[in-house]
């Protein structure tokens, strides 16, 4: 056994993961695993079976059975709305499609077998089941059923609707998660009506089994085959599921709310105590985040996490806050940083070049953002694993250059890494000014050595070509960040352009890989697994909507069969290392800005006991103070 290390926690993922603390995507494995707890058995084969209440890998769980979350207070009012906003538009309530636009919270009503807590990093524990079992080979596992899990029309779950599920994303599923997956199940049987037994194959890797399959969303399986509804067509509806929050209303591209169900069949649960305490989830949609601002000042919707440093720093004097209405907020942030950043298109042929890429990215003066356009409220992004122990710096230790060692003989790596410390973002001479005439020298100097040489006209041509750069963004809010970026990249004989365009035409290109350069979020989780070939692995480079940069690397493959293979958490730490200082080496990410604390303003009517290390997730244990939202309804502060 592993002891927990004393780090930072990992973080529960963008995508609304941190609203939906039951439900594990089927593409979101953030690979928490096991413990053996509980009795074990013993096999046909002589082999020990551990049947337990939850799983982990390393280490032991937090929490017993039958157990109150610390972070919760089990004596929380139910009751009230809780409210917020999205940008853009939606059509389609099915994220496991790249058809349509999906809906904020498409996922709120889903629950799987295993679910994961806020404050346990490793740990999994049975939801819709009682118990698991499981060999020390992991070979296989069984889930204990419950018996009284009830879908929202009523009728019981069984065995039949998880096999059908499971079935149902290998056979519908995005492309990424079919060619990832599909090789590592050999069997599902169902053995009764509430036990179901998951087989793997030899290749599938070990530490993520249990949790994958584990993961798995409970849907009806004669809904499903009534309604013919398919996992990759777009639907205006979720699919039906059972958990606390059913849709209620919808209006298409502009307002959701979903409703508390007063059937819900897991409210007793000790694990559900001083948890889903909302009665209604309303998400009201605006074209851009000015909007959005004006109608949380004027009291459409009640809370925001603020996402724009001058917002947090220059617009919170309004009459709602100044009243008391209003309280703004730097909430504790325990998790592993988010990754976000620039990233490029790899598979345009310009930005092939890593010398290209490197000097583009010397043009984002970062220093200069940060003190002309952030108020000081950032630090930059280094690693994938920032605020862990899995982040590479400096130097390759011993062990991790015996990882790295054998690619660079095969000629997978260039022999620097080895020596070279692991590359963290470039420091500019100058906050003064978005342009540090220091760096633009440094970028003339690699894109001359890359064949890009300034004309007459200043620009930079090879072949007759002329070196693009268009920026795709649907934020507005970005063009005081990008339009900087793009003078420094004319100055450096670049023709470049910020393409704004909607969320769906966003979505579509990001899909489609039109585009030159997007943002993307590519923070990891605190025990990485398969999961990593979704994002970074040559397979899905070419359908993916994780890999957005089309990364495709022989070495990042072998490192990342390496972390799948890991049976320690120091084999573990030590590979990702290696994997993390290779990835940063590629110079496809240029890493923009992140912070360590949760900036949020809402009404001053919710109220919670703590925030948890892992995820801000308001929707899943704040509350509602009834005398607070009365006294706020009676001054006038809501529309």
């Amino acid at each position: 056994m592993q002891n927990r290390p004393n780090v930072r926690a990992k973080a529960v993922q963008k995508d609304h993961r941190d609203l939906q603390l039951r439900q594990w995507v089927f593409g979101s494995l953030i690979g928490v695993a096991g413990i053996w707890a509980g009795s074990a058995l013993l096999a046909e084969a002589h082999e020990t079976v551990i049947e337990s209440h939850g799983y982990t890998n390393f280490g032991e769980l937090k929490y017993a059975p039958d157990s109150v979350l610390d972070y919760v207070n089990p004596d929380a009012p139910k009751g009230g709305e809780f409210s917020q906003w999205a940008m853009g538009t939606f059509d389609s309530f099915n994220l496991s499609t790249r058809k349509g636009v999906p809906a904020a919270l498409s996922t709120i009503g889903y629950e799987s077998i295993l679910t994961a807590t806020s404050d346990d990093p490793y740990g999994s524990y049975c939801y819709l089941c009682t118990t698991l079992e499981y060999p020390e080979s992991r070979d296989w596992v069984i889930f204990n059923l419950r018996d009284d899990v009830q879908f929202w029309d009523g009728t019981f779950l069984t065995a039949e609707d998880i096999k059908f599920t499971f079935e149902l994303y290998l056979e519908q599923g995005i492309t990424e998660y079919r060619n990832v997956y599909s090789q590592f199940i050999q069997s599902v049987e169902v053995l009764d009506e509430h036990r179901i037994k998951f087989t793997f194959t030899e290749e599938a890797p070990r530490r993520d089994v249990v949790n994958w399959v584990g993961g798995t969303s409970a849907f009806s399986k004669d809904w499903f085959e009534e309604t013919g509804t398919r996992l990759d067509e777009a639907s205006d509806a979720p699919f039906m599921a059972t958990g606390p929050y059913r849709l209620d209303e919808v209006d298409i591209g502009r307002q959701i709310i979903y409703r508390y169900d007063p059937d819900w069949w897991a409210a007793d649960l000790p694990i559900n105590q001083g948890r889903n305490n909302f009665e209604t989830i309303r998400v009201e949609y605006f074209a851009d985040s000015g909007a959005a601002f004006e109608a949380f000042k004027s009291g459409v919707y009640a809370f925001r996490t603020e996402n724009s440093s001058i917002q947090w720093a220059t617009g919170y004097d309004f009459p709602a806050r100044e009243a008391g209405w209003v309280k703004a907020e730097e909430l504790p942030d325990g998790s592993i940083g988010s990754g976000q950043g620039f990233v490029f298109n790899l598979n345009q042929e310009k930005f092939q070049d890593p010398l290209v890429r490197e000097a583009i990215g010397l043009m984002v003066n970062f220093e200069w953002m940060n003190e002309s356009l952030f108020y000081g409220l950032y630090e930059r992004p280094e690693s994938f694993w920032d605020n862990s122990d899995l982040k590479a710096e400096g130097a390759p230790s011993e062990e991790e250059l015996a990882i790295l060692q054998p690619l660079v003989d095969e000629g997978l790596l260039d022999a620097s890494i080895l020596s070279e410390p692991a590359l963290i973002p470039p420091v500019s001479s100058t906050a003064e000014r978005p342009l540090d005439r220091r760096q633009l020298r440094a970028a003339s100097a690699l894109l001359d050595e890359a064949g890009w040489i300034a004309g007459d006209d200043g620009l930079r041509r090879k072949d007759g070509e002329v070196l693009s750069v268009t920026f795709l963004e649907r934020s507005p809010q970005f063009d005081r960040i990008i339009n900087p970026i793009v003078e420094n990249l004319k100055r450096l004989g670049v023709e470049a352009e910020l393409e704004r365009v909607d969320t769906a035409q966003f979505i579509e290109r990001s899909r489609a890989g039109t585009f030159d350069i997007i943002n993307a979020s590519l923070g990891q989780g605190y025990e990485p697994g398969q999961q990593l070939a979704q994002y970074f692995g040559s397979a899905a480079a070419d359908d993916s909507s994780r890999n957005r940069m089309r990364l495709k690397s022989p070495a990042v493959d072998r490192l990342i069969d390496q972390i799948v293979a890991a049976e320690s958490l120091e084999e573990l730490t030590i590979r990702t290392r290696a994997l993390d200082r290779v990835l940063r080496a590629e110079r496809f990410w240029i890493p923009q800005w992140q912070k360590n604390v949760h900036t949020v303003a809402y009404y001053d009517m919710f109220r919670f006991a703590e925030i948890p290390p892992l995820a801000l997730s308001p929707i899943d244990n704040w509350w509602i103070d009834p005398e607070a939202e009365q006294t706020l309804r009676a001054a006038g502060a809501f529309q």
